[in-house]
């Protein structure tokens, strides 16, 4: 079987146990997912079976879409609700007006700073294993481009925001910048990927539901 496969990833799941998901289902091991989503993180999820690997490349370099929700006044270890606390801010001061002027001044072309818990590997060894170690390391800083970033409604401390952002953009590490600049700190509790390139989250499957005939041909 050769194509790709759209999937809906729950929240608790890596990618590599939606890949692991999709193996036992239809009994193949040439699988594989462009685009990772971690555990925290839910939405659209491109898997590739057989052939459709090849396309790989193809499919990273895909701009993406993401809906989330940062929490103001929060900071953690992970710039997510899941990491350890390290301080906490005032935030109930900060308007509307004054977010919606700070994420005007996130979008264009950007250099990002990639967060301690993503896969990006430096020396040989991947952030996120080196953040369990308990370990923080200069990270140099990526071109990143935010094409759109919209409030889209905020019910304090809760902010919740939608992006549109080229490939290597990480929406933990945006809220935390902006939380920086609106002077109380911020990180994300909910993620969601709506956009791969042409794919949509409408048009993917729940785990338990797909099936052989969810799968598409890819001619690229």
């Amino acid at each position: 079987m050769d194509g790709i496969l759209l999937v809906n990833k729950p929240s608790g799941m890596t990618s590599h146990d939606v890949v692991a998901v999709v193996r036992r289902k239809f009994h193949m091991r040439r699988v594989g997912h462009a685009g990772t989503l971690d555990p925290l993180a839910t939405g659209l999820l491109v898997i590739l079976l057989g052939q459709g690997t090849k396309f790989f490349d193809r499919f990273v370099a895909f701009d993406k879409a993401y809906r989330a929700t940062m929490i103001l006044g929060l900071t953690t270890t992970s710039a997510d609700v899941e990491g350890q606390e390290l301080k906490r801010l005032p935030c109930a001061h900060i308007t509307q007006a004054q977010v919606e002027a700070v994420l005007k001044q996130f979008v264009g072309t950007l250099e990002q700073k990639p967060p301690m818990v993503s896969a990006v590997k430096i020396g040989g060894k991947k952030l996120y294993q080196l953040a369990r170690q308990g370990k923080t390391i200069d990270r140099p800083s990526r071109k990143i481009i935010i094409s759109r970033l919209e409030l889209e409604r905020m019910s304090p401390p809760e902010v919740q925001f939608f992006m549109e952002c080229s490939k290597g953009t990480y929406v933990r590490q945006l809220a935390a910048d902006v939380g920086e600049a609106l002077g109380c700190g911020a990180c994300i509790s909910q993620i969601e990927r709506t956009k791969v390139g042409p794919f949509s989250i409408q048009d993917s499957f729940r785990l338990e539901d797909i099936h052989e005939s969810n799968v598409r041909n890819w001619q690229g």
